[in-house]
């Protein structure tokens, strides 16, 4: 068996084929794993919201329950509605 030219470039072709297709699994892999962190990192947000939320839910009713009207019976209304409804989604 001779070495050509032409094996030379059939050999070239293959090995940037591979060479691609090896690229583009990688590619595919890394990004799937940033996917599955940035999922993570948004369910610790959600998280730290809900526990966000329920103290200010909290502050509103302490100062309700001294006697502060308008803005805070609004603000807690509003509030309580939206945990109520996210909640049941």
């Amino acid at each position: 068996m001779y070495v050509t030219g032409d094996t030379i470039i059939r050999f070239a072709t293959v090995l940037g084929a591979l060479g691609t297709l090896g690229a583009l699994l990688y590619r595919s892999f890394h990004w799937m794993e940033q996917q599955k962190a940035q999922q993570a990192e948004i369910e610790n947000i959600k998280k730290e919201q809900c526990v966000i939320c329920y103290g200010l839910l909290a502050t509103l009713d302490g100062l309700k329950q001294l006697g502060a009207n308008g803005n805070v019976s609004d603000a807690y209304q509003r509030l309580e509605k939206h945990l109520n409804q996210s909640a049941h989604e």
